[in-house]
């Protein structure tokens, strides 16, 4: 590929949001980001793809999916200006990584574990560790977890009279050094011709969601799903003109914490005068023209509910502006706190905007509202019963087991499947939820599904702010212009493309014509 983009035969490159061709070489001369970037530091990453030589300028264009995304475009000029970049949560006690790095010690000269120690201490990650925990963490290279002493090929680590700790196995030591590195990758599969010809590798996440026969594009065809087979994807041409097009995990990001903060000054500059507006928030006053006729465009000292009904049901729709994860977060613990006063069922839709609950009930949303239910009172407990948060630590664990070593991912040429490597790590985390909750390992688990994956602090930051503003609910008679990207987010996981874009324009004609 980066040959043809030399020799200009190909003009275009089309990469995933993770940029996984990794296109940084002088010939790109113009980037264009499709839709919101979630990120400064990711959006200037990404110019910085283009004019990649010395002296050179990058030259990036941002082309919204929607009309609310050119907000996001007006914050991101912003940050730019002001050169303000978001800054990278820091994972502490990172466990698995520590005995990954006592283990590499191990396999060279091996190491002495005070003066180790006090070198540990000094670093950013390990700065709390205590001698309780340096303990355990000896005790489990040498001895292997307590609940899994009974098995030899979790002792790595022997210990010499001189107290030097040190890997004299060959295996172990061979092992370890086909296995050293933190990333672990979510599962790809290879998408092969079911006569063999190899096609390309492909994100599982997308292609468990086809079913046999379903058409989906693919390296530049059309192509027809036939079935997964020991890690492969087996599939024939298709001369259906319809199909899916793959979506990878890059497109489900989530807004950073300054983003967030950033997108929300530039919504409520709406309510400013004319000269204090971005040609871009200028470029949409039809749009809260057409909001406020419904509902309002909340100011700085306001949260926005909004509640109306369709044929799908009875629609209730927060807009906190805290990105997609928060919003899942947020939007399942308030699920689940509603739940305790009387029984009812939501289905859940989230974007990066707001999150929308969906019954086939009619909600107090006043008595909502009177209990008080954006608490951050309880929010551990609750967040642990709203979600299924066994079942993402358990996720989690796989990556903790692969990076501190109890799970081996395989040899060069022979890795060891996918499935079996989260079977053997479920297995693991079973036998120390119910045997040693103590664990750190299986501890860490919960500790960064909570921290990086559900965000809670942020969470909390949200509800305190929340609390702090004034609360306003809209009833409204339809669906409101701030309201559809999360709707047809929604349908877009039920309707086919062809159903859910006539779908759309159904929707936005009914709101033209009032």
């Amino acid at each position: 590929v980066e040959q043809a983009i030399r020799n200009e035969s190909l003009k275009a490159v089309v990469c995933t949001s993770s940029l996984d061709l990794g296109v940084d070489f002088a010939p790109v001369e113009t980037v264009v980001q499709i839709g919101g970037p979630k990120g400064i530091a990711r959006f200037l990453q990404r110019a910085g793809r283009s004019g990649h030589r010395p002296g050179k300028e990058s030259v990036i264009y941002f082309l919204p999916t929607h009309a609310i995304e050119l907000v996001e475009a007006s914050a991101l000029q912003q940050a730019v200006k002001a050169n303000a970049v978001e800054d990278r949560i820091p994972y502490l006690n990172s466990f698995d990584v520590l005995i990954q790095y006592l283990t590499t010690l191990a396999v060279s000269d091996g190491f002495y574990p005070e003066s180790i120690f006090s070198e540990i201490k000094q670093t950013f990650s390990f700065q709390t560790i205590s001698k309780e925990q340096w303990q355990w963490l000896l005790n489990f290279v040498v001895m292997g977890s307590q609940s899994l002493q009974a098995y030899d090929e979790y002792k790595k680590i022997e210990v010499r009279e001189d107290r030097l700790f040190k890997v004299y196995n060959k295996g172990i030591a061979m092992r370890h050094r086909f296995q050293i590195g933190t990333i672990v990758g979510g599962a790809n599969l290879t998408v092969r011709y079911q006569k063999g010809g190899y096609i390309g590798t492909i994100e599982e996440s997308f292609i468990t969601k086809l079913k046999a026969g379903d058409e989906f594009t693919f390296a530049g065809r059309n192509l027809e799903f036939i079935r997964v087979k020991q890690m492969q994807v087996h599939v024939r041409n298709s001369s259906k003109k319809s199909s899916k097009v793959p979506a990878w995990m890059g497109g489900r990001l989530t807004l950073s914490a300054q983003m967030s903060a950033l997108l929300r000054n530039e919504l409520y500059s709406a309510s400013l005068s004319d000269s204090e507006q971005s040609i871009e928030i200028k470029s949409l006053s039809p749009l809260f023209s057409k909001q406020r006729e419904e509902s309002i465009v909340p100011k700085p000292n306001e949260f926005l509910i909004e509640s109306f009904e369709t044929n799908d049901g009875y629609h209730y729709i927060f807009y906190p502006f805290e990105g997609r994860f928060v919003h899942e977060a947020l939007g399942s613990l308030l699920s689940y706190r509603i739940s305790l006063l009387y029984p009812i069922t939501f289905s859940l839709a989230f974007n990066d905007y707001g999150f929308e609950l969906l019954s086939d009930q009619k909600l107090d949303m006043q008595e909502v509202l009177d209990n008080n239910l954006f608490t951050t009172d309880y929010l551990f407990d609750d967040l642990q019963k709203s979600l299924n948060s066994t079942e993402m630590a358990r996720r989690k664990f796989r990556d903790i087991a692969v990076i501190s070593g109890m799970v081996f991912t395989g040899y060069p040429e022979k890795g060891i499947k996918m499935k079996h490597l989260q079977s053997s790590s479920q297995l693991l985390f079973d036998v120390f939820k119910d045997y040693e909750a103590d664990n750190l390992l299986y501890q860490q688990a919960y500790t960064e599904t909570f921290e990086h994956q559900l965000e809670e602090g942020r969470l909390r930051l949200a509800l305190e702010r929340i609390a702090k503003q004034k609360i306003i609910w809209k009833q409204c008679e339809h669906p409101t212009p701030f309201s559809f990207p999360l709707i047809t987010d929604r349908l877009r996981e039920k309707l086919s493309s062809e159903k859910l874009a006539d779908r759309i324009k159904r929707m936005t004609a009914k709101l033209l014509k009032k």
